[in-house]
């Protein structure tokens, strides 16, 4: 797809925005002309997930990411009723920089919208979340294959079995990301993920998917599915998608976050050592 931008006209298909610099790809994002997931987008840029609630339950949301840290890496706060994410960048307006907003409401999913600022009020608190699509460069520059980069996927998503830390109304089970790694390179990727603990840091399990209680690695509750080939074994990480799970269980009576797979992608370099909570 083509559109004006800035008298030019700008190539938003995901090949042409991957070669992108991010604020090209911010740019298409904010027109509302790219919606689908950013794996692979904004290369060197942290990616972050996102929940929006009302003032009255920010606390004990902020309590529960402070609990759980792996599925939960809290980079970035705004003041209540600003949208302008100030800490993650110059210019990041939470109401329109994400492609795709989940709308939830008494705690079900009540639809999808590229756009919420006819949604923002004075006392919604954006929270924004480290994302293991940061550290997906840094496994294709050591020639690691990542399956839903290469094919233009969302990467498979799935609950599972292992309890999070409850806080307030917000408490489930934490939903976890896979890859297809090949055998001998386990060690090598979990050592490159540990480096980026904004990013959900190393793996939360690696092989049976039965371990995780997970039923059918085909059939993944959110993303799409992708294939363990052989010399390849499962690898699990903690997913920024747990906060959803939280929010189902909360029924909070509105609540905005990320279309999994499409995230916000902040200014701050994704091997930056401090992680950003406040603004």
């Amino acid at each position: 797809m083509l559109v004006p931008t800035g008298g030019l006209a700008l190539d938003t298909s995901y090949s042409s925005l991957k070669a992108s610099d991010l604020g090209t790809v911010r740019a298409a994002i904010r027109a509302g002309a790219y919606q689908s997931h950013t794996a692979g987008l904004g290369a060197g840029y942290l990616q972050a997930n996102l929940a929006i609630m009302p003032e009255a339950f920010a606390l004990d949301f902020m309590r529960y990411c402070q609990r759980n840290p792996k599925p939960c890496p809290l980079v970035g706060v705004s003041d209540t009723g600003n949208p302008l994410m100030f800490t993650l960048g110059r210019d990041i307006d939470i109401r329109t920089d994400v492609p795709a907003y989940n709308i939830y409401r008494d705690g079900r999913l009540s639809g999808a919208q590229a756009d919420i600022t006819d949604l923002w009020t004075d006392d919604l608190v954006a929270f924004a979340l480290g994302c293991s699509f940061t550290f997906e460069r840094a496994l294709e520059e050591a020639g690691v294959p990542v399956w839903h980069i290469q094919n233009n996927t969302t990467v498979p998503m799935f609950r599972s079995n292992i309890d999070t830390v409850p806080a307030g109304p917000f408490s489930g089970k934490m939903v976890v990301s896979m890859r297809a790694i090949p055998e001998t390179r386990v060690d090598e990727v979990t050592g490159i993920s540990a480096r980026y603990p904004q990013a959900h840091g190393a793996p939360v399990h690696v092989g049976d998917p039965a371990g995780l209680g997970i039923e059918d690695i085909a059939r993944p509750e959110w993303g799409d599915p992708a294939p363990v080939g052989a010399g390849e074994v499962p690898v699990f990480w903690a997913c920024g998608v747990t906060p959803q799970v939280a929010i189902e269980a909360a029924r909070l009576p509105l609540c905005i976050t990320h279309k999994p797979g499409h995230m916000l992608i902040a200014d701050v370099p994704e091997d930056a050592e401090t992680t950003i909570i406040a603004q």
